[in-house]
């Protein structure tokens, strides 16, 4: 499998985009400032949608900055070669997302009082996600069938490895006063996740400010958003007609899955997470 990916310490990348020299540079020079914050998530976790809410929250749910700058450019991608020079020598506060597994991570984040934004998702969910994405984008290897994804789900055959393995390594950052964990989940069913993330920032917003974070992040407003619904890239990392933004809903593996593949999964998951508390995962 290793024609279709760059490799760097075991783990699968995009060939586009990312290079093992940027890769390791990233990791042992990139130098995190205590006001930065971080995004961070395995792919098709709702990666975008956390974007959004907190670029709102900076602008005090004002959209001209949403509707302005590329997604790419208001949070850039600290381990890919666009991202990282766009980062290293910017000055003041950075917004800054990855998909990186702890082991990969600019290694200064453990010296910082940056804050983290870790969100999770069931896996079931970024499983489909990532079979419907990857499918209209050159990120990952074409894949003949949702059978042939499911395996390679399974055994981190996919950009950044194993979603087992990366929610593993970050969920030993739980508990640490400036690492928030939050669930997809529970963002979709209840607004206080987004006070809770205004809190963790240290910012106060107005009850007409919060709406307006609430009506501007929605999935309608940003797969309308040109800014940050990756139109902008369709011919280049998408295909002509390839979208980001599908359905955004919780609970759409069960549409997919076969009884077979969904008890086969529950196994997997429960062996791979035996260790970890479960009501860190309010999907199960």
């Amino acid at each position: 499998m290793s024609d279709g990916y760059v490799w760097f310490e075991g783990v699968p990348f995009p060939t586009k985009g990312f290079t093992p020299e940027v890769l390791r540079e990233a990791r042992e020079s990139f130098v995190f400032k205590d006001e930065d914050v971080l995004i961070l998530t395995y792919p098709k976790s709702g990666t975008n949608w956390l974007i959004e809410i907190v670029c709102l929250v900076y602008s005090k749910g004002d959209p001209k900055w949403i509707q302005s700058v590329p997604i790419w450019e208001r949070s850039p991608w600290v381990e890919a070669e666009y991202g990282y020079n766009a980062l290293k020598d910017k000055e003041g506060p950075r917004l800054i997302s990855t998909h990186l597994p702890i082991q990969l991570i600019p290694k200064s984040l453990f010296n910082s009082k940056a804050k983290v934004i870790y969100l999770i998702r069931n896996p079931r969910d970024v499983l489909m996600s990532g079979y419907f994405f990857y499918g209209v984008s050159s990120f990952a290897e074409k894949f003949e069938s949702l059978e042939e994804y499911f395996e390679w789900f399974i055994k981190g055959n996919l950009p950044y490895g194993s979603w087992f393995d990366h929610t593993h390594g970050w969920m030993t950052m739980r508990g640490k006063e400036n690492f928030l964990i939050l669930s997809y989940e529970e963002l979709k069913q209840d607004t206080r996740s987004i006070i809770e993330i205004c809190q963790f920032l240290g910012k106060k917003l107005e009850p007409e400010e919060l709406n307006s974070v609430l009506k501007n992040s929605s999935f309608q407003v940003m797969k309308e958003n040109k800014m940050s619904n990756y139109s902008l890239l369709q011919g280049q990392c998408l295909s002509k007609n390839g979208i980001l933004l599908r359905k955004g809903i919780s609970g759409d593996w069960k549409n997919y899955f076969t009884v077979t593949q969904a008890e086969a999964f529950d196994k997997i998951f429960q062996e791979k997470m035996a260790d970890l508390p479960q009501e860190l995962f309010p999907w199960e």
